[in-house]
């Protein structure tokens, strides 16, 4: 039982291939109470992607206006493009009690963190098995050139080298596994950010039905 809820961030990061997004996608099917936080990319919309819903899909000119308007919380650029969160739906959505979700790499995870109490946001990096496990799931895709995965390779070589700046590294060997342990996670993070006023408040009710009780109790002998 959590006593109120109080909305905090959910930072989720891994090198591309390690499982990240299937992840993500399950803790915000199974709890009513996160997420997704939508990015904005300069990148091509892919033909089954929705735009607002996968992202805010934009221009460049567009994102540095955006950029120099502080309206980002965190922003990158990834392979060539420009990605960023923006500051008003996380916001928006905090205010309705909802925990939000972050799947970023470390360069946002760091920016999120210089913006937001330590209490606020909990951090978790995804680990591959291995790195050939890692590059066979890359090639698996069949949808990249070689020089693509080579650059995500390389690109995951410097991503797991920030694994250290995380509250949590997870080895994703089991997706199954992972999943659950993000959950734990979470509901960790749920009960420690319980207020002290919002447990003073219930431990002073039980003290006094206790009382109550325990009075009737007395004069129910005589």
């Amino acid at each position: 039982m959590f006593i109120n809820h109080h909305p905090f961030l959910i930072i989720i990061s891994s090198p591309s291939g390690a499982g990240k997004s299937t992840l993500c996608r399950m803790t915000i099917q199974n709890d009513p109470l996160i997420r997704l936080s939508v990015s904005a990319t300069t990148r091509k919309q892919r033909p089954q992607e929705v735009h607002g819903q996968h992202y805010f899909f934009t221009n460049t000119d567009e994102f540095v206006t955006m950029k120099k308007n502080d309206e980002f919380l965190e922003h990158a650029k990834v392979f060539d493009y420009n990605y960023g969160t923006p500051r008003k739906m996380v916001d928006s959505e905090l205010k309705n009690g909802h925990c939000v979700l972050f799947d970023i790499d470390w360069q946002g995870a760091r920016q999120i963190k210089e913006r937001f109490d330590k209490d606020s946001v909990v951090s978790i990096f995804i680990l591959p098995p291995s790195i050939q496990e890692l590059e066979r799931r890359l090639r698996s895709r069949a949808q990249d050139p070689e020089e693509i995965v080579q650059s995500r390779m390389k690109k995951a070589r410097d991503e797991i080298s920030h694994y250290d700046e995380y509250d949590f590294v997870l080895v994703n060997d089991d997706l199954n596994s992972t999943y659950q342990k993000i959950r734990s996670i979470i509901e960790a993070k749920r009960v420690a950010r319980q207020s002290k006023d919002d447990l003073s408040k219930l431990v002073a009710e039980q003290l006094r039905v206790c009382r109550k009780s325990s009075f009737s109790s007395n004069f129910s002998q005589f």
